[in-house]
């Protein structure tokens, strides 16, 4: 069965398909197509929102379901007046909110995502450009300025994961992939040897990691099984002699794989 959503935001909807998507994995039995209809800031984008939600009801023949997190009274209005299910996750916060600390709130938007503090909106941008610069073993250079090195096989997750890291954390994460020449070694690359209490490590199971090379690499013996189950069980034998902490990251999202390593390793 599926079932239309909308996410209704005066910025760029990031919060609400956040908020409003965590809700909806409760009803894994549906089939949900969302639609994001960000920055509706006036009434009169209200309004054009407001006919895409009623027209999409008359096209199913059911309501839409729709969740909103407008911060102008008159906007929120006009959305929740075009529908039977709106969701209004401001609103339904933003009172007792007040309640409890005495003070009304600004009722601004883009409050979260905005450049409020320019401080800390560099030092995202100073992560990402590190985590770009020392992306897959392309530069050691300072990688000892890293707040943590990931380590592992090719297509184990290093690069989404930093990426994430710096975008939503803030952090300089550089990643590493383990190469022959090491597995030979069975020990740390010298490049590594001085940001050792900077690493982490991530695995996969081989059959796993075998399906993703092969959709990247086809024909030869980078996506056979075999390669996969030597490197990653190598790979594995070394974090262990070289007391690498590491995590298999075959059934854990890139969200989650990333908030474990700031929780193992104690980063804010």
């Amino acid at each position: 069965m599926k079932r239309r959503v909308f996410y209704v935001s005066d910025r760029t909807g990031i919060t609400v398909e956040t908020l409003g998507q965590s809700l909806l994995t409760q009803f894994p039995d549906l089939d949900f197509v969302s639609r994001t209809l960000p920055f509706v800031t006036s009434q009169i984008a209200a309004q054009g929102a407001a006919a895409i939600i009623r027209a999409a009801k008359e096209a199913d023949g059911v309501p839409p379901l729709v969740f909103s997190t407008l911060t102008d009274p008159a906007t929120q209005y006009i959305i929740a007046s075009s529908n039977e299910y709106v969701f209004d996750l401001f609103g339904t916060f933003i009172e007792p909110l007040e309640d409890a600390l005495g003070l009304e709130s600004s009722h601004t938007a883009g409050r979260m995502h905005g450049i409020s503090d320019v401080l800390v909106y560099e030092r995202r941008l100073r992560a990402l450009n590190f985590t770009l610069e020392h992306d897959d073993g392309l530069s050691t250079r300072d990688l000892n300025e890293a707040d943590v090195v990931l380590v592992g096989v090719s297509r184990c997750g290093k690069t989404p994961t930093c990426l994430y890291l710096a975008m939503h954390y803030s952090l300089k994460a550089g990643n590493y992939p383990l190469t022959e020449d090491d597995f030979e070694q069975c020990r740390l690359p010298p490049a590594l040897l001085g940001c050792r209490d900077k690493l982490y490590g991530l695995t996969i199971v081989p059959e796993q990691l075998s399906r993703i090379r092969h959709e990247r690499r086809p024909n030869g013996p980078y996506s056979t099984l075999a390669q996969c189950q030597s490197e990653v069980s190598t790979a594995e034998k070394l974090f262990r002699a070289e007391n690498v902490q590491f995590l298999d990251t075959t059934t854990v999202s890139i969200e989650e794989i990333a908030a474990t390593i700031v929780r193992d390793k104690g980063l804010r």
